[in-house]
């Protein structure tokens, strides 16, 4: 039995999720680099901070995203679809984020480091996992609404049974 308090908490975490990667990965860093006297340095700086934050944050929300497809019974579908989100979130905390923290110190130290595609690989991630997130909400509101029509139309016919 699908629970509408389980569905909002895991609701409620994919869309603040999804909410923090347009606040953060779509608006503010591109955003950042536009302020006067935001050097590339400094600029760098802050996102690390930032990134290093948010990072934590989206392994909370993946954290409650799970907890509460656990205790809601969730679908197969559901389970893979937060799988994937799940593994990209993984990729960026232990492969992506930190070569990118290497390339930002290495140039707020004044380096050069040779050209890489590693923010652009970032940024598709970004727009994938932000993609997932709404799908995989659809399905989890889909998914309980289904169950709970299902269950309606149960209890509709054992009435009718009964009178």
């Amino acid at each position: 039995m699908r629970s509408h308090t389980f569905t909002f908490v895991t609701l409620a975490a994919l869309f603040l999720w999804a909410g923090l990667i347009i606040g953060i990965s779509f608006i503010e860093a591109p955003i950042k680099f536009t302020a006067p006297g935001i050097t590339l340095a400094l600029g760098l700086g802050i996102g690390r901070l930032v990134f290093g934050v948010m990072n934590k944050v989206e392994i909370a929300f993946c954290a409650l995203a799970v907890l509460g497809l656990l205790f809601n019974h969730a679908t197969i579908k559901e389970w893979g679809l937060l799988s994937l989100i799940a593994g990209l979130l993984v990729l960026q905390t232990f492969w992506l984020l930190p070569a990118l923290d290497v390339r930002a110190v290495a140039i707020i130290d004044g380096q050069s480091p040779p050209a890489s595609v590693l923010h652009f690989v970032y940024v598709a991630f970004e727009f994938l996992k932000f993609r997932l997130l709404l799908f995989t909400a659809g399905m989890v509101h889909k998914s309980t609404v289904q169950v709970k029509h299902a269950e309606r139309l149960r209890i509709h016919r054992l009435q009718e049974l009964v009178s």
